[in-house]
């Protein structure tokens, strides 16, 4: 499943994001992890959650990157079930939302295969969602 939290910065988002992760760790069973750009959110998940920060490992290349550093997460922890992604346009260095819909296809596609949740937030007035973006919004 995927869901997109999307809105305005100062929206809501961010605390929003944050006890869906406090529910993930309580209810599901397995492992629950959360990227961002940088560690911003450290203090308001709990240690239980995998942090990850892509700036750590040379992110904000664009979709491709995102995708295959997904991938990599999944492949060195098949017993994931949640991952949360903070700031996609931040993430990938980009307003612009060209392959922002590939993206949330390919997502979808993953997170059936591999049997894992996502959840995003996005930036952006949601007036700008595309049509396949208001498939995912909650």
């Amino acid at each position: 499943m995927v869901k997109i939290i999307m809105g305005l910065k100062g929206s809501g988002k961010t605390k929003q994001l944050i006890e869906l992760v406090h529910k993930a760790l309580n209810e599901e069973n397995g492992d629950v992890v959360c990227i961002e750009k940088d560690p911003t959110l450290r203090y308001d998940i709990p240690s239980k959650a995998r942090h990850v920060y892509t700036s750590t490992y040379g992110g904000g290349k664009g979709f491709d990157f995102l995708k295959g550093f997904l991938s990599g997460i999944h492949a060195g922890n098949y017993d994931i079930t949640h991952i949360f992604i903070d700031g996609l346009y931040k993430l990938i260095d980009g307003t612009n939302s060209a392959g922002v819909d590939e993206f949330f296809e390919w997502l979808a596609k993953f997170s059936e295969e591999q049997e894992v949740n996502f959840t995003v937030t996005v930036s952006a007035d949601t007036a700008l969602a595309t049509e396949t973006m208001k498939k995912y919004l909650i």
